[in-house]
């Protein structure tokens, strides 16, 4: 988790009741952990383990990977806007230069040629 901050104060602890198998472990005990990240509204639910501890270690460890991976995705998306603008911006090459002067020409032929049909009409 490189340059990624995750203090206690932004996220929200609960502990609810597992489902599944279990027996009476998972009737008495509130062994699933669930995590509010407040910052950016992420849930997420740990309920492999039998203990509440266990579960709490393995919730924490989801919400960094969840955060980082975010994280990750907003900067290759950054990334990709920038190198979008990059390719905008660029200058042309000359035969792209001179295919565009081309069907510029061709389209001011055709757009004369229309304007003469509608004066002989």
């Amino acid at each position: 988790m490189v340059g990624l901050t995750l203090s206690k104060e932004d996220v929200v602890e609960s502990f609810v009741r597992s489902s599944g198998p279990g027996g009476q472990n998972v009737n008495k005990v509130a062994t699933c952990v669930a995590l509010l990240h407040k910052p950016t509204g992420i849930i997420v639910k740990c309920q492999k383990f039998r203990t509440q501890f266990s579960n709490r270690q393995e919730a924490w460890a989801m919400l960094g990977r969840v955060l980082q991976e975010r994280q990750e995705q907003e900067r290759l998306f950054r990334q990709s806007q920038r190198e979008k603008k990059r390719r905008q911006n660029r200058k042309r090459s000359l035969s792209a230069k001179e295919r565009m002067l081309e069907n510029k020409k061709k389209n001011t032929f055709k757009k004369q040629n229309r304007k003469k049909l509608k004066s002989w009409e």
